[in-house]
């Protein structure tokens, strides 16, 4: 009975953050584990400061619940989680903020050395960046191929997300071409539906105006232009 109460008691999770919209990966967590363990342990696999970091539960693309230190709710256990469900991360990076945060304040060096971090899974299973396909585009950055999707994505085209662990969105352009800090092209979007993860903007400045959760900027690998009407409202076939 005890072994299957432990068994029980591990859930296998979808961690995704505002950083890198792009990237989604899958983590076991113990649902007794307190919520500042929770993003404590989320601070090393993101980089997002646990200071200030905000986590949202969703199913496929529907948000469930705000995840919060509370009395009421001091383990992940006291939240709906289920096998298959995402946890969104926002919040700060370590080495862009500027609140002092000196307990878990990490260098640039000293992330990277980290084996249990998101940039080391990334490195280890040749994904996002690291992955064969991207190195080679990072040593010849304007070759013919980046720069035909570039010109495709122009600004109020229509387009199509597809990113890992995410069902295809649809959107519209709203911003095409590298973020401060960032590594290779980036694309904003703003969808038909509160899929996203911003309103426009990121590290404090804003690059087109959309509601909150409507906006997102995703590496360009990840859009496809094209004719992709946009998503009806459901009260136009109402009277």
């Amino acid at each position: 009975w005890q072994n299957l109460n432990r068994m029980d008691e591990i859930v296998r999770l979808n961690i995704s953050n505002s950083h890198n919209d792009a990237v989604s990966f899958e983590q076991k967590f113990n649902r007794t584990i307190s919520i500042p363990e929770l993003k404590s342990k989320l601070q090393m696999l993101t980089g997002t400061s646990a200071a200030g970091m905000a986590l949202e539960l969703y199913r496929d693309n529907k948000l469930l619940n705000t995840i919060v230190d509370s009395d009421e709710h001091p383990t992940l256990a006291d939240y709906p989680v289920r096998d298959g469900m995402r946890i969104h991360v926002t919040g700060c990076c370590l080495w862009q903020t500027d609140a002092p945060v000196p307990k878990f304040e990490l260098s640039q060096e000293e992330y990277d050395g980290r084996r249990d971090s998101l940039r080391s899974f990334l490195r280890q299973n040749r994904l996002g960046k690291y992955s064969e396909e991207s190195l080679a585009k990072s040593e010849a950055p304007g070759t013919e191929e980046t720069d035909s999707k570039m010109k495709l994505a122009a600004v109020g085209a229509r387009c199509r997300v597809q990113t890992k662990f995410v069902p295809p969105r649809l959107g519209e352009i709203m911003y095409a071409g590298r973020l401060p800090g960032k590594c290779g092209y980036f694309v904003g979007v703003k969808f038909d539906e509160p899929v996203g993860v911003n309103d426009g903007s990121v590290d404090g400045k804003r690059y087109f105006q959309c509601a909150p959760k409507y906006g997102s900027f995703v590496a360009l690998e990840a859009v496809e232009v094209g004719d992709f009407p946009a998503l009806a409202c459901p009260l136009d076939d109402e009277l």
